[in-house]
């Protein structure tokens, strides 16, 4: 009877240190792991660089919010130990912390101007540095911006169901995320407008041999393309579909009015030399390529005239949202698409030397949409000009066109923004 108190004694004093052990263990994970003590912000060209010093890894989500413009990183199991302060950059103006819960904090970056996240990663120790948590922001388009508002396309440090952590504890905190979902969101259809030139009053460029009309061409292309990427999945406007005058600035206006993705304006070129043949494909420059892309953007923009307004000289607004959109990213996508036609369209059918040019055409002067305007080939040619009036053969254009659409939107860069 003794030996078996004497045993039961033992194991109540293992049972309470094992306790102990338990209850220290569950403190000690209650602690924070990790303790961020120092922050930069480096300016770049049209970009900053957040760096956060830490003394261990720690888990992470980064996101945007909108009304006002912020940048939000939330941090699992860190303390802060030194109030962050802001170093001189042009699209971060304040920096404040406040806590989802005991062991978590929410850092919250005012915005001056809206911004995309293009990455953010932890860096291991080296010999000089600790610990680091990078956030690179780039300025970007309010269009853009607003795309990836929202915890739906919060950036996460890779650990599992780490946003889905971050999201639980600040909802049962400080309610901090308010209506934000953290489901995946649907992907959201890309919007397409075409743009068939000239129409009605004006007939465009007139086929040297066949009379054939530039508007009935474009018009022809631009619905066979519509149904090709329809089936694709897109939604896609016409600019026009039935044979009616549309200024080209209006034109312009109608993508804007669809919240257009990517706007592609559809042409047929002519020239004084019969023997000038091939496909070009054009986007936005203030300067033209060559003296060619200059006429044909002077001749083009002077068909406002005929719908009884001279849109010919541009307002000071319109000069500056030029000038504005020579330096955004605007630009560079509707290059970045130009390629991928050139790239599609040299597969099936004739083009031009320096295929991908720049001229200034009224058309493309819409500061928030990748534009770019396709010459399909020259009615002024007997060849072009019969092989433009075969639905097979606009249709191997379409093909191509849409092959390029996909391969535009499938851009590891443009697919960021979706």
């Amino acid at each position: 009877m003794y030996g078996m108190k004497k045993i039961y004694q033992n194991f109540a004093k293992n049972i309470g240190a094992l306790w102990l052990v338990f209850a220290f263990l569950f403190v000690c994970s209650n602690v924070s792991a990790a303790t961020i003590k120092n922050m930069r912000i480096g300016q770049q060209v049209s970009s900053v660089r957040i760096v956060f010093d830490a003394d261990e890894r720690f888990d992470w989500q980064v996101f945007l919010l909108n009304t006002p413009k912020r940048l939000v990183v939330d941090t699992l199991d860190t303390d802060i130990k030194k109030t962050l302060q802001n170093d001189k950059n042009s699209l971060i103006s304040s920096t404040r912390v406040g806590e989802l819960n005991k062991t978590d904090k929410r850092i919250v970056f005012d915005l001056q101007k809206p911004v995309l996240i293009k990455q953010a990663f932890m860096l291991e120790p080296t010999k000089n540095n600790g610990w680091r948590f990078v956030v690179d922001l780039v300025a970007a388009s309010e269009r853009d911006f607003k795309a990836k508002v929202g915890t739906k396309y919060a950036l996460s440090s890779g650990a599992q169901n780490t946003s889905s952590k971050v999201a639980s504890k600040a909802k049962s905190s400080s309610g901090w995320f308010s209506s934000d979902k953290t489901a995946k969101p649907k992907a959201k259809q890309k919007i397409v407008v075409l743009d068939p030139g000239h129409g009605g009053k004006d007939p465009g460029a007139i086929g040297a041999y066949g009379k054939t009309y530039e508007k009935n061409i474009t018009l022809a292309m631009g619905k066979e393309l519509k149904t090709l990427l329809e089936k694709k999945g897109y939604k896609v406007y016409l600019t026009r579909s039935t044979d009616i005058f549309i200024p080209l600035r209006q034109r312009v206006k109608i993508a804007q009015k669809y919240k257009a993705d990517l706007f592609m304006s559809l042409h047929a070129d002519s020239a004084t030399n019969r023997n000038a043949k091939g496909l070009s494909v054009y986007t936005l420059s203030e300067k033209a390529s060559d003296k060619e892309a200059a006429a044909l953007a002077e001749r083009e923009n002077k068909v406002d005239i005929i719908g009884g307004v001279d849109f010919s000289e541009n307002s000071k607004e319109i000069n500056d949202i030029l000038i504005s959109l020579s330096q955004t990213d605007c630009r560079n996508k509707s290059s970045k698409f130009a390629g991928y036609v050139v790239g599609e369209m040299k597969k099936s059918v004739k083009i031009v030397d320096n295929t991908h040019r720049f001229a200034g055409f009224a058309v493309l002067k819409a500061p928030d949409i990748p534009s770019a305007l396709l010459e399909m080939g020259y009615l002024s040619n007997k060849q072009e000009e019969s092989l433009l009036k075969q639905s097979s053969y606009r249709k191997k254009l379409a093909t191509s066109a849409a092959n390029a659409i996909d391969k535009y939107f499938n851009d590891p860069e443009v697919a960021a923004l979706y």
